[in-house]
């Protein structure tokens, strides 16, 4: 085993091992004792971090997801920031590799977080859109409404957006084309 690197901690070496795991044989193939190999750790270290599988994919997910949420905008305006936010972060994840193998070979992966509750990274969306609603409103830039009731909203529309659009595609319909779409219908939801 060789030292970790002083800018590296263990946690973002196990997160990377199993990172390039899953790129590499899909998340049902991969175990802890392949990702302790590839991080250059023992097992035991990645056992009492992560005491089951789930947890560290959840661990994983959350830090790959929101490294790619992005609802700052370059507009003063809190609703094309919104806007410009949520498309291209609809747009990040259908285009992140992680994301695109997890659908590819471990869909069911996701199913918890679609069905049953709310993940961490989705937890981060909701927050950060909910805070953005309400400046908006204060602002006069977005329609009256619970905010709460509309960054939910927002999320199960890019829920679709995210996961489904390639089963639209095709007949001369682009990724660009529902992108369009999509802040149309972000656009016209939050006008006041």
């Amino acid at each position: 085993m060789s030292a970790v690197p002083e800018s590296r901690t263990s946690e973002d070496l196990a997160l990377d091992a199993a990172r390039e795991a899953i790129l590499a044989v899909g998340w049902s193939r991969t175990t802890l004792t392949d990702i302790a190999r590839r991080a250059g750790l023992s097992r035991m270290t990645l056992y009492r971090r992560w005491p089951e599988m789930s947890a560290l994919l959840g661990d994983l997910m959350t830090r790959e997801w929101a490294g790619l949420v992005d609802l700052g905008g370059r507009s003063a305006n809190h609703r094309e920031r919104l806007v410009d936010g949520i498309v291209s972060t609809v747009r990040a994840l259908r285009a992140n590799e992680l994301f695109t193998r997890i659908i590819e070979l471990d869909p069911q992966m996701l199913l918890p977080y679609l069905l049953e509750r709310p993940g961490r990274s989705q937890e981060l969306v909701l927050t950060l859109t909910t805070a953005e609603i309400t400046a908006g409103q204060q602002a006069g830039e977005i329609r009256d409404g619970d905010p709460r009731l509309l960054a939910r909203t927002l999320l199960l529309t890019a829920h679709g957006f995210t996961l489904s659009a390639q089963t639209m595609t095709g007949d001369g319909l682009a990724d660009a084309d529902f992108d369009r779409e999509l802040a149309l219908l972000v656009e016209r939801y939050l006008t006041p």
